[in-house]
Parts: C-alpha cells; structure tokens; sequence
C-alpha cells in the first residue's frame, strides 16, 4: 500500500479520532496495514472468533473510553464504558457475556468519584447481564491523564445462523432509527456549562439489547450500528461507502429533542453528527420495516421512526430538507464540537 496516497498527514490530529473519514484513512492505512489479518474487519462493531460454542459463535469487540466530564446528566464514564461495549456486541446480533477492564487513573483523581463512577459501571453490568472478569489498573502522572481512562473488552455469542452486516444491504431496503440523536453529545457539552449554557437534559447512554433483541426477530434484518461518535451522518457514510449506494435520509422522519435542536442552532452544530450512545441505526428490507418500527413502539421506543431509505447511485448521503429540497450531507472530517469521547 502507497501510504503516501492514502495519509497525507504527517502528525495525528484530535479529528483522526471523531469517527470521520481522517479516522478511517488513519485505520485502513496504518493500523490495518500492518495488523490485517483474515479475521481483522475494520467495518465491523465486533469480530467473528474461529470458535464454535455448539450452533453459537464467539464474538469479540474491544474499545477506550474518554470524556470530559467524567460524569455527566444521565451517566459517567463507567456507564458509558460498559454500554458502549455492550452496545458494539449487541448490533452485531451477539448476546453480551464477559468484559475485561483496563483503568488508566490520573494521579490525584479523587476517590471519591472513582468510587460512584465504579458503582455506576457494576450498575450498568447489571442491567445488561454481563460480568468483569479480568482487568488491570494503571496510575499515571498528574497531567498526563483525562482524570480516568478505561479499555474494555467485550466477549459475546451469536448464533451462527444470523446474517448482518454491510454486503446484506440492497437498494430500496429502509432505514430505521430507534430514537432521538444527538442527545449524548449535547448533554455532555452543556454539563461543561461552557458558552453560557446549562440545562437539564440527560444523555441516552444507555444499553441497546432490548432493541436488538427485538429487531433480531424480525425477518429481512439487513445490518445494525450504534451511532456514536459522529453520529447519525457518519453512519449513513459508512453505509454508502462500503455499498457504493446513495443513502437518502429525510429531515422530518429524524427525531431531534428541542433541547438539541436550540443548542444545535445557537451553536452552529449539526445533530446529525453528534454522538448518540443508546440508539440504534438498522437497514431493513422494505417489506419488513413498518413491522420492525411497530414492535419498537410496543416496546416503549416512541421516538423510533423510518428516517430514510438505501438507492441506486453513487456513494453519497443525500438529506431530503423540510421544505422540499435536498442537500448533500459532507464526510466529517473536523471534530464537530468540543471533544467529547
């Protein structure tokens, strides 16, 4: 590979990790340059294991965690840690099992909030039936941390039989989103009571099982993602391009919180590429969706709704405006906002 071709830039950049195009150039250059192997899939929240638990498969994700705050409206980062990869396990169609812990923790953090951070991760454990079986702690110097990092690994199983992924797609398959986005973003930003701003909304961190258990039921189940760093937009990119299709998304079918959508407008920020932390992004063929979106309903997601559907055409992201028209949505490059994870 001619890296010179692919990563034109000679030092990392904070927008190398937002989730846009520099991180995928960034992934697909180096890291899966050097460490491809047959199981090694950059386009996928967890990998298959060549290992067989009876008609089951072994899954397998792992991810790190930073934010500021450490806690936040809604959660911390221990939450966050724990649904983030119960999350990556849960849209590739696996029931989450054990996590390994890796905490990085800043020298004078106080204990105190290392404490009901821990509390919070045994809590979201918990909820999502899911146990730390190993880990290891690392102190680092004052200055050198964000306070608290943490690695996590998640392990999970899938039954062999379940097909998802991005070469299930089709044109004219739907788009459905199981709730508001942006809303994680936002509250991290106002939490920082930075520009002046306050309020009281609270981020969706939370795990997403219920909502692939459900969708996982229903036949025509194409592909699943958490839209989290880059949010909904960047999605729709990862989409497009490994489909080499047009995704079409329409702005009055997307669900947006007023609170989002006020700071959004004073800010200059667009929703549609702030993180979302407990919503799922699911392709669906046609037949199927009003049923899938249906059973979202029943289930207590009354935000869930079709925001768009799979063409034929060139790999791009079309937003069908509230007023009648159409703009191209652009790969996010920058980080959208301060950073956030």
């Amino acid at each position: 590979m001619n890296l010179s071709r692919r990563l034109t830039d000679t030092h990392i950049a904070l927008a190398h990790g937002n989730g846009g195009r520099l991180m995928r150039e960034l992934i697909e250059s180096l890291f899966a340059h050097h460490l491809g192997n047959e199981l090694l899939d950059t386009h996928v929240d967890a990998a298959r294991l060549p290992v067989r638990l009876d008609d089951d498969e072994l899954m397998v994700t792992t991810d790190g965690f930073t934010v500021d705050p450490l806690e936040f409206p809604g959660g911390n980062i221990g939450s966050l840690a724990v649904h983030g990869t119960v999350n990556d396990l849960a849209v590739s169609g696996a029931t989450p099992l054990y996590l390994t812990l890796s905490a990085l923790i800043e020298e004078g953090l106080e204990i105190a909030v290392l404490d009901r951070v821990l509390e919070s991760m045994a809590q979201a454990c918990k909820d999502s039936h899911v146990s730390v079986v190993a880990g290891d702690t690392k102190v680092l110097k004052r200055g050198q941390g964000g306070g608290i990092y943490f690695a996590v690994t998640g392990i999970g199983r899938r039954t062999s039989s379940l097909k998802l992924g991005m070469d299930m797609i089709c044109p004219g398959d739907a788009i459905l989103l199981s709730g508001s986005v942006g809303d994680h973003g936002t509250a991290v930003l106002l939490a920082r009571e930075q520009f002046g701003l306050s309020g009281d909304l609270k981020s969706d961190s939370a795990s997403v099982l219920p909502i692939t258990q459900t969708l996982m039921d229903i036949p025509g189940l194409r592909f699943m993602r958490d839209p989290t760093r880059g949010g909904l937009a960047t999605v729709a990119y990862e989409i497009a391009h490994a489909t080499d299709t047009t995704v079409r998304l329409k702005e009055a079918h997307i669900p947006i919180l007023d609170p989002v959508r006020t700071v959004c407008d004073m800010l200059g920020y667009d929703p549609l590429y702030l993180a979302s932390e407990g919503r799922v992004v699911a392709v669906i063929d046609t037949a199927s969706a009003e049923l899938a979106l249906s059973k979202l309903h029943a289930l207590g997601y009354a935000d869930a709704n079709i925001v768009g559907t799979i063409a034929s055409g060139r790999s791009q992201v079309v937003l069908e405006t509230d007023i009648g028209g159409e703009r191209i949505l652009e790969e996010l490059e920058d980080d959208p906002l301060p950073r956030i994870c």
